[in-house]
């Protein structure tokens, strides 16, 4: 039940990101329908990465990298990359490349992206980690009050450790 309520929060967070339409305007293809076929694929991609991620099965783990790459080509959002630098976390793969990515998606004013770098800079700069605290209390989410800083910590703890992990840590 965790699990869904996770990826429940995980799909509010993160809304419905920005997918731009790379197809010129005369496509063949009756006005928007092949932009709308490719924002569809887009949030296909995302959701089957998402949902491979939060299961924790490494033999998924090629095919959601994929899948953020192949998405990643049309997102605005950092969606692809916050999910992507996830997914090398859970990997325990490249800190510098983790921290790249997660740049580029603050960037992009990706929410958990900007709470999750401030989480990862905390021990090794902590000057640049309470910037991007201080950058995700400016945003549109964080005036809302919801989620707060600490709310967005405990989703991404949830995305970052998987509940296997977390389980049997209690």
């Amino acid at each position: 039940m965790k699990n869904w309520m996770l990826l429940g929060a995980l799909i509010t967070l993160t809304g419905c990101a920005s997918h731009t339409c790379n197809n010129p305007p005369d496509d063949g293809y009756p006005a928007g329908s092949q932009c709308r076929a490719e924002h569809l694929l887009y949030q296909n991609d995302m959701l089957q990465a998402k949902l491979m991620i939060s299961e924790a099965d490494r033999e998924n783990y090629e095919l959601a990298e994929a899948m953020l790459r192949r998405a990643g080509v049309d997102d605005a959002s950092g969606e692809a990359e916050f999910y992507m630098a996830v997914l090398l976390i859970r990997q325990q793969s490249d800190q510098p490349r983790v921290i790249e990515l997660l740049e580029d998606a603050a960037k992009r004013k990706h929410p958990l992206a900007i709470a999750l770098l401030s989480q990862q800079l905390s021990m090794t700069d902590q000057k640049k980690s309470e910037s991007y605290r201080a950058q995700y209390a400016e945003l549109d989410v964080a005036k809302s009050g919801y989620p707060s800083f600490e709310q967005a910590l405990v989703v991404i703890r949830g995305l970052v450790i998987p509940q296997s992990q977390a389980t049997a840590a209690n």
